[in-house]
């Protein structure tokens, strides 16, 4: 006779209220650039802390943040980063097919909701083709709109469901239009506060006892080393020479291989100061510790003004760019962002022929000897850093976003939290 013990024991009946596990939530993600990367996977970050209900898939464009962010990318920013008309036209062709590839995932995968970063270009023609599927979309990073082309807020306005803005003085632009627009401060606030909180514990920055310290942050693409550098680095060593000092001048670079090419740029410069490091990374923490900088127009710019470093903005871009810039750029009188802002002239800005070493080094040595001149630039920078809001800008975005994707399910007789 067999022992009944024995044998297995049946399966527990199913829970009355067993359901299937939810269905992702589909986010495509589109951000061709270094910038709109970061900014796109901490949105990513927060939406998937603030939906613990469902798995948040996210797929698209972008770079190295959003694939630590668990992104699946059909590209990689690193591709799409280009600068400039001309460098855009001559690769015409590869961004169009980009293009396609993305409205056909709009088709395939049908996210529940495209998020665009910055790059208006491309991204506002793809999410003028979400919408019209009826995918809701979401545009992070206002173009600038209040710079060239203000004949585009239609068009922005048709293309989108939601415009989350950086600048307060954004909002106001689309008024009439119909557009849902929200300001939600620069996340650029908290990323500078995160990184100088890391780098209390980082190995000191290669300064040389006994100098002056100054950052020059005169960019890091191919072209922006063959048209800024030079000028730059004559003007450093003018300022030296005028001072009397000894200075330590530090570049940084994001990689290695821009690494590179900025060393051999300063190893062929016909005029350089004899102090100059090249450092890796570490580029807030460089405007930091520095006295003064000479900074690319761009972002930089307002993480200059974040820390407090006193600066002078330099720019140049090709001859034919510069024409078309002229002509386009009727809707303020500075291209620095550190200026913008407050809409008024905070830091002195080099321009195309503007840009001579005569003119750095006249800057530079104001900014380090004369302390009228950087108490007025730093009392000038209270005013944008409160413009520029303060940290939590990427949940706030987040929320913005997170409004517009599927709500929560709710289990019958569950209450909602």
């Amino acid at each position: 006779m067999n022992d009944a013990s024995a044998l297995p024991s049946p399966p527990p009946p199913a829970a009355a209220d067993a359901r299937p596990a939810p269905r992702p939530l589909r986010v495509m993600v589109s951000a061709g650039e270094v910038s709109g990367d970061m900014y796109a996977a901490a949105i990513v970050r927060e939406l998937r802390r603030l939906r613990p209900d469902r798995p948040v898939e996210v797929f698209g464009l972008g770079g190295d943040r959003l694939l630590e962010a668990g992104a699946d990318l059909f590209e990689h920013a690193s591709r799409t980063g280009v600068i400039g008309f001309w460098e855009v036209a001559r690769r015409a062709r590869f961004f169009a097919r980009l293009l396609r590839r993305m409205k056909a995932a709009l088709a395939e995968r049908r996210p529940d909701l495209l998020l665009t970063v910055d790059y208006p270009g491309m991204n506002l023609r793809l999410a003028a083709e979400a919408k019209r599927r009826g995918i809701p979309a979401v545009h992070y990073v206002c173009p600038q709109v209040w710079a060239w082309h203000r004949d585009r807020i239609p068009k922005i306005a048709a293309a989108l469901d939601r415009l989350i803005t950086l600048f307060p003085f954004e909002p106001a632009l689309f008024d009439g239009t119909g557009l849902d627009v929200r300001f939600a401060g620069h996340p650029l606030v908290e990323q500078v506060a995160a990184s100088l909180r890391e780098a209390a514990s980082a190995p000191p920055l290669p300064w040389r006892e006994g100098t002056r310290r100054v950052a020059l942050f005169a960019g890091s693409r191919r072209n922006e080393v063959r048209r800024i550098f030079p000028d730059v680095l004559a003007g450093a060593a003018l300022a030296e020479e005028r001072l009397g000092e000894p200075c330590t001048f530090l570049l940084p670079v994001p990689t290695a291989e821009r690494a590179a090419d900025v060393r051999a740029a300063v190893a062929a410069a016909r005029r350089r100061p004899d102090r100059v490091e090249v450092v890796e990374g570490r580029s807030r923490q460089i405007l930091h510790e520095a006295e003064a900088a000479v900074v690319k127009s761009g972002t930089s710019t307002l993480e200059a003004a974040i820390v407090g470093c006193p600066q002078v903005v330099v720019y140049r871009v090709g001859w034919t760019t510069y024409r078309i810039m002229r002509h386009l750029l009727t809707g303020v009188r500075w291209i620095g962002l550190v200026n913008i802002v407050p809409g008024r002239s905070v830091a002195k800005e080099l321009i195309q022929y503007g840009l001579t070493p005569e003119a750095v080094a006249d800057e530079l040595v104001a900014l380090l000897s004369d302390p009228a001149r950087r108490a007025e630039q730093l009392a000038a920078y209270e005013e944008t850093r409160r413009l520029l809001g303060g940290e939590g800008a990427a949940a706030r975005a987040a929320a913005l976003v997170a409004e517009l994707l599927p709500p929560p399910t709710i289990a019958c007789g569950a209450r909602p939290a």
